[in-house]
């Protein structure tokens, strides 16, 4: 299954289609209403890294209830070889939400060697943009079945930036 496609019924298990989702998958990935959990930056490596609580699918709701429910997993979302960083939010208690992610067309990179783009999380709270040769979005876990868009601390193994699927 792609990334947050709606469902009509309620499945009992999701089948994770990948556990490693790249640039090449833009078309088919959403960051609406992702959460940010952290973010750290690997200066030596050149990498911008995101924890993100990401949903994979929303579901509709059943007859007689109200509201949504969320296919839902941590994730670790890394962008390679990333300069011009720039932050620009605003948040009451530091939480931040996204509401549309978006990148500009690739450009030559100053040697000619890659290409690399811009891209833009616009968020409720401000917007974070970078400049990136990719971006490589790894699942911690499988995802869950939720009344949230997002995990607990406790739920989702609290912050971490590893870019393996775990079995717990």
């Amino acid at each position: 299954m792609r990334p947050r496609r709606p469902c009509d019924r309620v499945l009992m298990t999701y089948t994770l289609e990948k556990a490693i989702w790249t640039d090449e998958d833009f078309a088919v990935m959403s960051f609406h209403d992702v959460r940010i959990r952290s973010w750290l930056a690997d200066e030596e490596r050149f990498e911008l890294m995101f924890d993100l609580d990401y949903l994979f699918q929303w579901v509709h709701p059943d007859v007689g209830e109200t509201y949504f429910r969320f296919w839902i997993a941590p994730v670790t979302l890394v962008f390679e070889d990333v300069h011009d960083v720039r932050i620009d939010v605003s948040s009451a208690q530091g939480a931040l939400e996204i509401d549309r992610f978006h990148r500009e067309e690739p450009t030559p990179t100053p040697n000619g060697v890659r290409v690399e783009r811009k891209y833009v999380f616009s968020c409720q709270e401000g917007e974070i943009s970078l400049v990136a040769t990719g971006y490589a979005m790894y699942v911690r876990r499988t995802p869950v079945l939720g009344p949230r868009q997002q995990l607990t601390l406790d739920e989702r193994g609290g912050v971490r930036f590893a870019r393996a699927l775990s079995s717990d």
